[in-house]
């Protein structure tokens, strides 16, 4: 290692920029140092150094530097695969590790871009961890915020909170004992302004979540009080319109339970996203609700909670009422943000064995008629851990399920367990196809395609594509909208059949590539029709939103199929070409209340084609039969959270295509782990 890189601030800082040529860090972790060079010239090279790593570790979801997982660990901070390094540049982990035994704290502590708590300065340093002010100030908020909650109790009547849920949840139910935990969740909501309600797929957290609402009415109207004003949100639009479709149904079947009159209407039907519910100005951090002005709500239900990040949940908690209940839903298990922090992880740390003290035990039972096990019970459990809910049992996965083996082997971290499950051919719901590493594509593309040819229920794209080429079931051009919608939203439908996923954007085992691949298929099988003259619009192509679009109404994760449709569904229309039919291609999307937005192509500028689709923006969806495809080489994105989280995306079928088994287990047994000091 050259002398001149560790002393030389020029040198290093050149440096930098060459890892980011290099794709080893972006552009902003270097910009960022070279920054703060020009603003501080008493910086040296172990300050800036620690700049550009803070700022990296951010870009991977991160909140802080550990200096001392940095001189203990100095390779683990910026990972660069083998085949990437280059003869002629330094490498990062090499570079860190000749700093490592470097006085950081030192030297940190007087550099004048460095505080030690309030301030403005851009960096903070609390004890051995180095920040970001923003987030730092973002955990320092949110901790005392939630701690503030936690340390509230809501004085209910025991006699008539067990009346009330013996009444959501009755004793005599053929599923009373599969529900226990649902119905202790419910308690432990109606008790806290603050809850937080995890558990994996088929548990039930939408259905505990609505009669936990319908108690909290209940009990409202039996006391004489107002009843509550809630606001239903999540993350995308995607998860939101999720939410509403099954939202709608629970709230229905309330109406079969003696609850007291009006409660069962108090409860709203319509999600919006976060971004939506805080009213968000474009193109800023900042938002209509803030800590100046409260959203006009005495309760916030939260669902997929896994996918906020600590700006956001910053944002929300600063613009929730002091009187306000918060209630977070999602499974603690699954990929976090893509954006930085792991909020829910966080609150869910100790979820899987509770802590719950004597107290809570007591209200438990009193209110449920549960005893709760010693194996849950903790006289030193935190206050936190008295808010905290996880569901056990699935209602949707049983013994007999391969994805529920599968997703307990991987969530267990058990690599062999999962490769037995993988491989036993007594599932019916799971099939392993073996790549060849030579020729790995026509199977994958074949099953794309047509799905499974074993199993009549584990369709493929063909399925929905095959829908719409359906002309007897194709509106006629003068039917009204109500109609075409109906027919829209049956092609929507029938694309949730299939959908593939895979871990990276890039190569040959990208998105980009694979939708190539694929859509080439499709046209081979002419199930879909390409020309010139549409370019890389035609009927049938699927279309993911990646960015936020106020004006259309799309949230980032919206999905929308390419139909061709009367053109006076979109009063913007005039500049578009009509067909001899008098129809036009419009894209579909669902409105989140039962209709459809039609969107002409034009107007969509921040899209792309999802015949493949990353795990990361699979979450809040679920697929009838869902296909992870595995790269052929190892790569730092490949852990067990996201192989859960595409595992859990199957509501019915699941297929793993993989070329090299090892790396399967590779993943399994790497966890995320985010840097973070909120609630540790």
């Amino acid at each position: 290692m050259s002398v001149a890189y560790i002393n030389d601030r020029q040198a290093l800082l050149t440096l930098l920029f060459q890892w980011s040529s290099a794709g080893w860090i972006r552009d902003l972790d270097a910009a960022f140092a070279d920054q703060l060079a020009q603003l501080t010239p008493e910086a040296d090279t172990t300050c800036l150094l620690a700049a550009a790593l803070v700022s990296h570790l951010a870009g991977q979801g991160h909140l802080l530097l550990d200096l001392q997982q940095l001189q203990a660990h100095p390779r683990s901070l910026i990972a660069v695969q083998p085949q990437e390094a280059k003869n002629d540049l330094a490498t990062p982990e090499s570079f860190i590790a000749a700093l490592a035994a470097h006085d950081w704290e030192k030297e940190l502590r007087r550099w004048t871009a460095v505080g030690e708590g309030d301030g403005n300065e851009p960096l903070v340093l609390d004890g051995s961890r180095l920040y970001l002010r923003r987030y730092w100030r973002h955990e320092q908020r949110i901790t005392a915020k939630i701690e503030a909650r936690v340390t509230q109790t809501t004085e209910w009547a025991a006699e008539d909170t067990r009346a009330l849920l013996d009444c959501l949840f009755p004793r005599d139910d053929t599923n009373a004992s599969e529900a226990r935990w649902q119905k202790i969740a419910c308690a432990l909501g109606a008790r806290s302004p603050f809850a937080v309600i995890t558990g994996g797929p088929g548990t039930g957290k939408t259905t505990t979540v609505i009669r936990l609402l319908a108690l909290l009415q209940s009990l409202n109207i039996k006391t004489g009080n107002p009843a509550l004003r809630i606001a239903l949100a999540a993350p995308t639009g995607k998860a939101a319109a999720r939410l509403n479709e099954s939202i709608a149904k629970q709230v229905e079947a309330l109406s079969e339970l003696a609850l007291p009159e009006g409660a069962q209407a108090t409860i709203p039907k319509e999600v919006k996203t976060l971004h939506r519910l805080l009213g968000a100005r474009p193109d800023t951090r900042h938002y209509h609700y803030h800590a100046r002005r409260s959203l006009p709500f005495d309760m916030v239900v939260v669902d997929e909670a896994s996918m906020v990040d600590i700006d956001m949940m910053a944002a929300l908690l600063d613009a929730l009422p002091p009187h306000a209940r918060l209630v977070l839903l999602g499974d603690k298990d699954q990929l976090a943000s893509v954006e930085a922090g792991a909020v829910l992880g966080n609150l869910c740390q100790r979820a899987d064995v509770g802590y719950y003290n004597d107290e809570i035990a007591h209200w438990i039972e009193t209110t449920t008629g549960f005893v709760l096990e010693n194996d849950y019970r903790d006289t030193r459990g935190r206050a936190l851990d008295q808010s905290v809910a996880k569901l056990r049992h699935s209602f949707r996965f049983d013994s007999q399920s391969g994805i529920g083996q599968l997703a307990h082997a991987v969530n267990a971290g058990d690599a062999s367990q999962a490769l037995k499950v993988i491989k036993d051919q007594t599932y019916t719901d799971l099939t392993h196809i073996k790549l060849s590493t030579k020729a790995p594509y026509p199977k994958l593309t074949a099953l794309a395609v047509a799905g499974r040819k074993d199993n009549a229920s584990a369709l493929g794209l063909s399925h929905y594509l095959q829908r719409i080429h359906r002309q007897e079931t194709r509106p006629a051009i003068s039917a009204g909208k109500a109609r075409w919608d109906a027919w829209a939203a049956d092609i929507l439908d029938a694309h949730t059949a299939f959908q593939l996923l895979t871990p990276l954007r890039q190569g040959p085992w990208g998105v980009e590539a694979l939708n190539e691949r694929i859509e080439q298929a499709l046209m081979r099988d002419n199930l879909i029709h390409k020309t010139e003259d549409t370019s890389h619009w035609y009927e049938g192509r699927p279309v993911l939103v990646t960015g936020n679009d106020y004006g259309l109404k799309l949230m980032n994760g919206d999905i929308g199929i390419t139909l061709n449709a009367p053109r006076q569904f979109d009063t913007q229309a005039t500049s578009e070409t009509t067909d001899d039919s008098g129809l036009t291609l419009r894209v579909a999307f669902p409105d989140g209340q039962g209709g459809i937005r039609w969107v002409l192509p034009s107007r969509l500028q921040r899209i792309e084609t999802v015949y493949a689709m990353t795990v990361h923006k699979s979450q809040g969806s679920e697929f009838a039969h869902t296909a992870l495809v595995m790269p052929d080489t190892l790569s730092p994105i490949l852990t067990r959270e996201l192989i859960y989280t595409a595992v859990t995306r199957a509501k019915s079928t699941f297929t793993l295509l993989d070329a090299n088994e090892g790396l399967l287990a590779h993943a399994i047994e790497r966890r995320i782990q985010r840097h973070s000091r909120l609630f540790a």
